[in-house]
């Protein structure tokens, strides 16, 4: 795999979760409350093998040897990472402290859903360095939470918003999906309106994809009732687009709202394209060029950080070793074509949109030269807009009709409707 900057962020995966909602298909292990000998016992075993994993990257990757600062960002997701003892918690965060240092400015942010915490937890975590959470309400609708198969119900969300207010927490967030069953555009707003009216500094919309083997697969077919049209759909994202932005919310990102200064620098690390760690199971770090996913069964995940600590497995990011069948490992140096598209896939969803100047540089005029059809065409559809360097230099300016290719510095998606097509586009 090719060298590359050093990563500075860290994705740490908690596969725990009280049971499983009926649209996900993540790498997850249902625990209940997490308070049985057996929860409890798999998550030790769980924690251990986590940090004997870190330990083994601190050993394996140029970053450790002394070749970068510390990490800005480390991200607990799931699962249900709110359902972790704070002390397991505060494990990892030291496992990773020691291993590569983590900044005193770090975000440290946690994924957490209602009803798996209290006052004290919010406490514990705040001393354990916990800068930001993003809280999974997904609706604010009693029939669709139980639809959805959530564990909470609207009252208990609001229980668990006002807990994190009065936290003191510097960041959080609320997650919402739309596209449920039996969503209609009024419910969708009245969600929407509720969200805004929770204060939080961020706000996540995400469209419900239907994935292969979830309970959802099983009882309905995407875009047919009682699941919204792709017409309805979009609606729903329009009028995402307009509240939140009305309520003050920078859309920065197609699926992300925040107040100025909110914005996840987490996240912002995987649209950017950036390097990062990533632990656990069925977690894919993207380090040196190489993106590459662990196992996602526990089972085979424990006989992965076994076989990577004894050194009969290299670490993926490590060498050009091949990795073992049950570990996806792809090479983006291999495919600079590939690296493009990613750059570009990734860059879009960014309200900043894609530096151009900077593809070109790194890629070469000629890789990015098919784009100048298309580009041409989105920007006369009114999906895409594009900005060039002022006369005096220094900031950019929109391109008037007629520009020229070569003029292009940056370019970006319009919102919502850009927004709308960016996988396509």
């Amino acid at each position: 795999a090719g060298d590359g900057p050093a990563a500075q962020s860290a994705y740490v995966h908690i596969p725990f979760c009280r049971s499983r909602c009926h649209y996900c298909d993540f790498p997850i292990v249902p625990v209940g409350s997490g308070a049985s000998p057996r929860a409890v016992a798999l998550a030790e075993r769980y924690v251990e093998a986590l940090r004997r994993e870190v330990r083994a990257a601190a050993a394996a990757v140029p970053r450790a040897r002394g070749r970068a600062a510390p990490l800005r960002t480390v991200s607990f997701g799931g699962g249900t990472p709110s359902l972790l003892p704070p002390a397991a918690l505060g494990l990892i965060l030291r496992e990773l402290d020691s291993a590569f240092g983590i900044a005193d400015d770090a975000e440290i942010s946690l994924e957490a859903d209602p009803g798996t915490f209290d006052a004290d937890k919010l406490a514990a975590w705040r001393e354990y360095g916990v800068s930001r959470l993003s809280i999974g309400v997904q609706s604010f609708d009693d029939e669709l939470l139980r639809a959805a198969g959530r564990q909470h119900d609207v009252a208990g969300a609001r229980e668990a918003l006002a807990l994190v207010r009065a936290s003191g927490m510097p960041s959080w967030s609320l997650d919402v999906i739309s596209g449920l069953p039996q969503l209609t555009q009024e419910r969708w707003e009245t969600t929407l309106r509720a969200a805004v009216a929770e204060s939080p500094d961020h706000v996540s919309v995400y469209d419900l994809q239907v994935e292969e083997g979830t309970a959802f697969a099983r009882w309905y077919e995407d875009g047919v009732s009682p699941l919204p049209s792709p017409g309805m759909a979009a609606d729903m994202y329009r009028a995402a687009a307009h509240i939140l932005r009305g309520a003050g919310y920078e859309h920065y990102e197609v699926s992300n709202f925040a107040r100025p200064g909110h914005r996840s620098r987490h996240n912002l690390v995987y649209w950017r394209n950036e390097p990062f760690y990533a632990f656990g199971n069925g977690a894919a770090s993207y380090l040196g060029g190489v993106r590459y996913s662990r196992p996602r069964e526990l089972e085979e995940y424990f006989e992965y950080v076994n076989a990577v600590e004894s050194g009969a497995r290299a670490y993926g990011a490590a060498d050009d070793e091949p990795a073992a069948d049950d570990v996806a490992l792809i090479d983006d140096d291999d495919d600079d074509q590939e690296a493009l598209c990613d750059a570009l896939m990734l860059g879009l969803r960014l309200a900043d949109g894609v530096d151009l100047r900077a593809l070109r540089a790194q890629h070469g005029a000629a890789a990015l030269a098919p784009l100048q059809a298309p580009l041409r065409q989105l920007v006369e559809d009114g999906l895409a807009e594009v900005y060039g360097d002022t006369e005096q230099g220094g900031d950019e300016r929109a391109l008037a009709a007629g520009w020229d290719y070569g003029e292009v510095r940056r370019v970006r998606l319009s919102d919502p409707e850009g927004f709308l097509l960016s996988n396509a586009a």
